[in-house]
């Protein structure tokens, strides 16, 4: 009898060492997800907490994006200054690890310190927006994301921008325009024994609202460019101190940076060829260096070339011109 019973034992074991192996491919094909670096497999708990860890690193990743304020002189200018300044407050708003979104709220305010008899303030450009970004991989080693955002341009001045004569009331005339940016971003970290190394590539396009007609200054169309397209490349630098609190710890700090940013004016405007560089590309490069006794604080220097300049009414110039001075960033974290 048990003889009848053994085709039947054999092909139940046969089920189960089936299933046994089903479930163990499945177990071994569910996705994976990076995790500063790591591969770690994606269930209900592990999958929310890495995409919040993620989430967090992203995080980092765009505060380290946020344009920094700087301190100093420009030489080269089409009329001479003894200080300009370029303040930027940033108000992050939004910042939490249960979101892939990150809205920044700034403040910018550019001024130039004329270097004339009673040091006039040549009317500053002031420059209020907001920014969102938005993560679009996983991986913090090799991060893509969006940004873009809206900004308003004015000189706080209510007098005529144009004169009798045709002219842009430059002195005491009214600025102002509005534009809209999206940007896109890829970037690439490399960790040292005591650095890590970051670069980010930035490419958009920045849209006035003057191109629809609307929320710009008398006589600035045909002579201001309402069609830009932006571009960036960041190489960041953060070396390792030893903690003062830890032994045996390290702690990395931001050391030394190289920026570059360029826009091209891409519409008619004034009568300039599609390809006069002289009047639409804006181009510069900065290098900063951390002093270890000043955290937040760099001495930065660079040089470059205004085909329109942005400093509201100077649109008119164009100039090279070499840079140098202090420059911080200023956060006010307002999610945490």
């Amino acid at each position: 009898m048990s003889a009848k019973f053994i085709p039947l034992r054999t092909s139940v074991i046969a089920f189960v060492l089936v299933l046994l192996s089903a479930s163990r491919l499945l177990a071994t094909s569910v996705d994976t997800i990076k995790v500063q670096g790591t591969a770690i497999r994606q269930d209900t708990i592990t999958s929310l907490i890495a995409t919040r860890l993620i989430n967090r690193d992203f995080n980092d990743i765009y505060t380290q994006n946020l344009r920094s304020s700087m301190f100093g002189n420009e030489y080269f200018q089409k009329v001479k200054t003894q200080l300009v300044a370029d303040v930027v407050a940033n108000f992050v708003v939004y910042s939490t690890p249960k979101s892939r979104l990150f809205i920044n709220a700034f403040t910018r305010v550019k001024i130039r310190l004329l270097a004339t008899p009673g040091a006039p303030v040549k009317s500053p450009s002031y420059m209020p927006g907001i920014q969102l970004f938005y993560r679009l991989n996983h991986d913090v080693y090799h991060p893509e994301f969006l940004s873009g955002g809206y900004t308003h341009h004015s000189n706080g001045v209510r007098g005529p921008t144009v004169l009798p004569d045709g002219s842009f009331n430059a002195d005491s005339g009214k600025f102002s325009t509005n534009f809209y940016t999206l940007n896109y971003t890829v970037g690439k970290r490399t960790d040292k024994t005591d650095r890590i190394i970051n670069q980010y590539k930035t490419v958009g396009v920045e849209l006035h609202s003057g191109l629809f007609g609307k929320g710009y200054a008398t006589g600035l169309p045909g002579k201001y460019g309402w069609v830009r397209v932006n571009g960036s490349y960041m190489l960041n630098i953060a070396k390792s101190y030893e903690d003062p609190i830890k032994k045996d710890s390290k702690l990395f700090e931001n050391w030394q940076r190289l920026q570059l940013d360029f826009t091209y004016i891409a519409d008619k405007y004034n009568g300039y060829g599609t390809l006069d560089i002289k009047k639409r590309l804006n181009i510069g490069l900065k290098y900063y260096y951390h002093l270890p006794f000043l955290k937040d604080v760099a001495v930065m220097g660079g040089g470059g070339y205004r085909g329109q300049d942005d400093y509201n009414f100077s649109f008119q110039d164009s100039y090279g011109y070499v840079t140098v001075g202090l420059a911080s960033g200023l956060s006010f974290l307002l999610s945490r």
